[in-house]
This record gives structure tokens, sequence and C-alpha cells, in this order.
């Protein structure tokens, strides 16, 4: 009786894994694994002449990451929903604690130790927010400036504890995400254009003072023809941009480390300091220019070998990719990237409800910014935040996170595809 009892139990269990890898959606899976594994190459590239092995702890953390995914995939997505501000609010918890008890490493305080590891606390505020708009938001639907009311506060204390790091490039990610989620859940475009505009106005109070007189005029034209209650509302919105124009420049000198201000600086000109914060960014289209139409060839890169691009294994990671793989690689890394996003976008038009397709669209959004920041950066598009490249990059908290990301869009995927079977 004991042995069938056995045989009837691991007979379960193999046609629960026979049902789990028949609904598998392998898109989602396969492409970050192939990123993962063409990292490995560049990391281990730009450190063959240090001594150093990152590559393999890269892809022990992606096998980890891939065992998560196998478990998180056959979870429904609403069990957790009952623990989503728990898991808020302890996010918070440690991002207060990393601020004050927090490893410090290249300027900033991000890192907690544990356990001999460096655990980035702001890489998990990531998931915890996606969840807790999509918890927000899904209760009801976007109708009007008061459902805004909700997101913006979950949204602005994570912002403000990962702004004193300070890391600028996450506290960005979490306003790509807020906005990618507002415009899923109903709000219209034209209002996430006014929110977005805030940043242009920013620049030309600093930079080009003479172009408010235009700008802030454009705004308030698009929020009257946008916004309902249109004179208030627009008089609101001036006033709100006229604000911004006169509090950055007081931000600029007070508020951001000089580094960051370097950065934007030489964003518009690395000319201005080519041996110093222009560096990066000369030397990064340099490697991404000299790798021609098929590159030198993995682990041949001389400007990698060289190591021409300091700490080129994390954020200029696709400098390394466009020397060794040249045009023709760096173009199917991009198709990779735009095949995963598409699958993304189409799982959560396809969600069976509206909390897991806000989340899947979430991730979607995260991942987007991510990909577009760390790719204009490294070609002289943008200016340098320390965004990693999703999945190649260097870094096992990030490369966890999206790993956990890329569970829940499977999740939502196999109930998803398990409803339309059932139609």
């Amino acid at each position: 009786m004991i042995d069938l009892g056995r045989k009837k139990i691991s007979t379960l269990k193999l046609v629960r894994n026979k049902k789990f890898w028949k609904n598998v959606d392998y898109i989602i899976w396969i492409a970050p694994i192939i990123l993962v594994h063409l990292s490995c190459f560049l990391i281990a590239s730009t450190q063959r002449k240090l001594g150093i092995a990152d590559w393999y702890q890269h892809a022990i953390m992606a096998y980890i990451g891939s065992l998560f995914v196998y478990i998180l995939a056959q979870l429904p997505l609403q069990d957790i929903r009952k623990y989503i501000m728990p898991i808020y609010f302890i996010t918070l918890l440690t991002l207060v604690y990393v601020n004050f008890s927090g490893t410090s490493a290249l300027g900033a305080q991000r890192w907690l130790t544990f356990a001999g590891f460096n655990i980035q606390p702001s890489e998990f505020a990531k998931i915890s927010l996606i969840l807790v708009l999509a918890s927000i938001l899904d209760q009801k639907r976007f109708g009007g400036l008061s459902h805004l009311i909700k997101p913006l506060l979950v949204s602005i204390l994570p912002w403000i504890l990962v702004f004193i790091q300070p890391d600028l490039g996450t506290s960005l990610v979490f306003g790509a995400i807020l906005l990618g989620m507002l415009y899923w859940s109903g709000m219209p475009y034209e209002w996430a254009v006014i929110i977005f505009a805030t940043l242009v106005t920013g620049l030309f109070a600093c930079l080009y003072q003479i172009g408010l007189i235009f700008w802030i005029p454009l705004i308030g034209f698009l929020a009257y023809k946008a916004l309902p209650r249109k004179k208030i509302l627009t008089l609101f919105v001036i006033l709100f941009h006229s604000f911004i124009a006169k509090i950055t420049p007081w931000f600029w000198e007070n508020i951001l480390k000089d580094y960051q201000k370097d950065r934007l600086i030489i964003f518009i000109d690395p000319s201005q300091d080519p041996l110093g914060g222009g560096y990066h960014l000369l030397q990064s289209k340099i490697g991404i220019g000299s790798g021609g139409l098929i590159g030198t060839g993995l682990m041949q890169g001389q400007l990698t070998k060289l190591k021409f691009i300091p700490e080129q294994h994390t954020d200029f990671i696709f400098s390394a990719l466009g020397e060794e793989t040249g045009f023709v690689g760096t173009l199917l890394v991009i198709c990779l990237f735009f095949i995963l996003i598409f699958r993304l976008i189409k799982i959560a038009h396809e969600a069976r409800t509206d909390f897991e397709s806000l989340v899947v669209i979430g991730i979607a959004s995260m991942f987007i910014f991510q990909i577009m920041v760390n790719i204009f950066m490294t070609i002289g598009l943008g200016p340098v935040t320390g965004i990693p490249l999703p999945f190649m990059s260097y870094g096992r908290t990030s490369l966890f996170v999206n790993f956990i990301s890329l569970g829940f869009c499977l999740s939502v995927s196999r109930r998803g595809q398990s409803t339309r079977k059932n139609l």
C-alpha cells in the first residue's frame, strides 16, 4: 500500500510538471536566459586582465532566479495580494534603515550586508511599488484627478528614500512605473505628458530660461485641451510649472550632488571634461563605434581588455557588447528585448483580472525605461544615470529582482492561457 501511495504521489507530480511545461510561456523565459549567458561572456571579457570572475556569480544568480521563476509561475498572483501592504511597509523600513546603517560604495549608501552578501533594497522597492499600485488602481479604475492622490502618495515615499541615498537613476524608474500603470488604468496620455513635462521645465529653468516663455504657455494650452474644469486646472498647471521653474535652480545648487551635476553637464557636452566626468561617455561611444558591423569577437575587444571604461561590467555592459559583437550583435540584443516587452504587453492584455494586468504592465514599464535609458546613456543620447541594463549588467540584487518579475508574469500568463482554453 505504501509503495502504491508513493507511486501515486510521484505520478501526480509528474503530471503536474508536464502540465506546467506545456502551459509555460517560453519566450519570456528563454529570451532573458540568452541575454544572461551572453552577458557572462562580456563580463568575463571586461575582467580578463584583473583576475576577477564575476561572470560566474552572474550565472549562479540567474539559475537561482530561474528556480524562483518556476516556483512563482505556479502560484496565482491573487494569493499574495493580502500580503502586499506588509511587503510595502517592510520595504519602506529597509529603505529608511539603509540610509542610516547601509554599506557605502562609490559615494552612495544603497546596500545592506547580510550573510556576506550586499543587498540593494531599492531594487526590491520596484516590485513592492508595482504590487501596491496594482492593488490600488484595481480597486477603482481611473476616472479623474482625485484618483491620482493614492498612487502619488504610495510612490513618493520610496522615491524620496531612494533619492536621498542618493540614487537618482532608481528614483526615476519609480516615476516610469507610476506613469505606465496610470496610463494602463485609464489615465489620458495628455495627462502623462503634462506630468512628464515637469522634467523639461526643470531643464529649461537650468539651461535656457528664455525658453520658459514659450514652454509654460504650451503646457497650459495642452492642459486646457485635455483636463476637466478647464480654467481652474489650467491655472493650476501653469502655476505648478512656474513653481518648478523657480525651485529647480535652488534644487540644483543645494540638493544635487556634484557628481550628479557633472553627469547632466557632461551629457550636454562630454568634451568639456574628457578625462573626468566625460570620460565614460566618450570611451563608451568609441568602444561601440570600434565594433563596426560584426565586432571584434567575444573576449577579443581591445578597449574592453585594456579597461578604458571603468566599471564596464555593470552600467556600461552595452559598450562591451557593441565592441565585441558589433552592430549585428547589438541589434540582436535589442530585438530580444523588443520580443520580451511585446510578449509582456500581450500577457497584460490577456490577463484574467485587472490586478494581474496592472502588475505585468508595471514590470514592462520598468524594463522599457531601464533598457532605453541604459542604451541611450552608453551611446551618448542620455546622461549617465547608473541604471543597469536588465539581465545583462552585473548586479546580483537587480538580476534576482528581474527574475522574480518574470515569475509573476509567467504566473499571469499561465492563468490567462488556462482561461482561454476553457472558453
